[in-house]
């Protein structure tokens, strides 16, 4: 059945008044490579090198927090899970919580040990638990890595140890660490400064936690993620930062000391705070439009937003932002709740910048012949 798409836009002109900005070639970053992404929409506000493959130390540890969150988003791992820590963990070099083999740790332990301490053995205890071994984690590290479109990672171990087959561009980085912060769970680990955990067969040595990451105490907003180092990798690090609705993504890759990681992840974030603002267009759920439905129980269904919906403005310039919002004349009935009924368009002067879904936002069953008939009649009365 051919449908007829309406087309309502909106436009919505708007001028953003703040400091004088400056260019970004005076950021003068000298890490090997660096990126300062939207969290929202993803776009890339500064970049050096992103694409280039270079070894990731611990920060590859962001795709093993990842694949921890959906484990437990999903009911595969509970944070009360008992893991016994095997030969193989208790061996991992590095940083670590030096872990007995056959001693138990819970699953919230090992995330935060790795969040905080960056600790090897946790990392590939959290591994085994959820895949079997590490080496069945690793394979799906990687498939997670062909999802997210990082064209330029490989991974070998679940730790970051060194490896000349293991790499990550700092794109990538940018990507995994985005889609990371989308579980709110894993804020509240990412931000802890200390904690202890006592470890051992018998649980009498405590561990001292320190994050080590600075920025956590350092810098206002810092919602994460991720610090690295080795030898190969120099010093590397993931930084995120939330101010009002602008959420800003900063990596570092290849520093040549500890201290240049932090101050240019703080320059490069500095710099998005300055410049760019979030607007918000919508919120998920928030109902758009309603679309007539064919032979359904109820006459409309509401069309709703799939997820938030921001976009990232320069600020000082004036923008034009327009909204289109295109819907079928009509859906066939039974309709499921979530079920995709639209779109919304989002374009920045003139140019789209983000599409989102609508979906219905209740079920609605296909009438039977009865309440079809009471239907007819109810229209039937009130057009008299």
């Amino acid at each position: 059945m051919s449908k007829r798409f309406i087309s309502i836009v909106l436009c919505i002109i708007m001028m953003l008044f703040t400091f004088t900005t400056y260019a970004e070639d005076s950021l003068e970053i000298k890490a090997r490579s660096a990126i300062l992404m939207d969290y929202h929409t993803g776009e890339i506000i500064y970049e050096k090198n992103p694409h280039d493959r270079l070894p990731p130390a611990s920060i590859s540890k962001i795709m093993t927090l990842l694949l921890g969150m959906e484990a437990l988003e999903n009911g595969k791992i509970r944070l009360e899970d008992e893991v016994r820590i095997s030969a193989h963990a208790s061996k991992m070099g590095g940083s670590q919580l030096w872990l007995e083999e056959g001693e138990i740790q819970t699953v919230e332990n090992l995330f935060k040990a790795i969040c905080l301490r960056s600790a090897n053995d946790a990392s590939v205890a959290l591994a085994e638990h959820i895949a079997g071994s590490e080496m069945a984690f690793v394979k799906i590290m990687n498939e997670k890595a062909k999802e997210l479109g990082m064209e330029n990672s490989n991974f070998i171990n679940a730790t970051g140890l060194p490896d000349e087959n293991q790499y990550v561009s700092a794109y990538d980085v940018a990507k995994m660490s985005r889609e990371l912060l989308k579980y709110e769970k894993i804020h509240e680990w990412l931000t802890i400064y200390m904690d202890e955990i006592k470890v051992g067969k018998k649980k009498d040595k405590v561990q001292s936690l320190v994050n080590t990451n600075r920025l956590v105490i350092d810098y206002e907003g810092t919602t994460g993620i991720k610090t690295g180092s080795t030898n190969e990798a120099g010093f590397c690090l993931s930084a995120s930062a939330k101010r009002g609705n602008l959420q800003l993504i900063a990596v570092v890759m290849g520093s040549e000391t500890s201290k240049s990681r932090f101050e240019e992840s703080i320059k490069l974030l500095d710099y998005g705070f300055a410049n760019y603002d979030s607007l918000l267009i919508g919120k998920k759920g928030e109902t758009i439009s309603k679309v007539l439905v064919h032979k359904g129980m109820e006459e409309y269904v509401e069309a709703v937003l799939e997820r938030d919906g921001y976009i990232l403005v320069p600020k000082g310039k004036g923008t034009n932002i327009s909204k289109e919002i295109i819907l079928p004349e009509f859906v066939e009935s039974p309709i499921s709740k979530g079920e995709e009924v639209g779109y919304l368009v989002i374009s920045l002067d003139g140019k789209e910048v983000d599409k989102i879904r609508l979906i219905s936002k209740h079920n609605i069953d296909r009438a039977d012949l009865k309440n079809m008939f009471k239907k007819m009649l109810k229209n039937l009365l009130i057009n008299k």
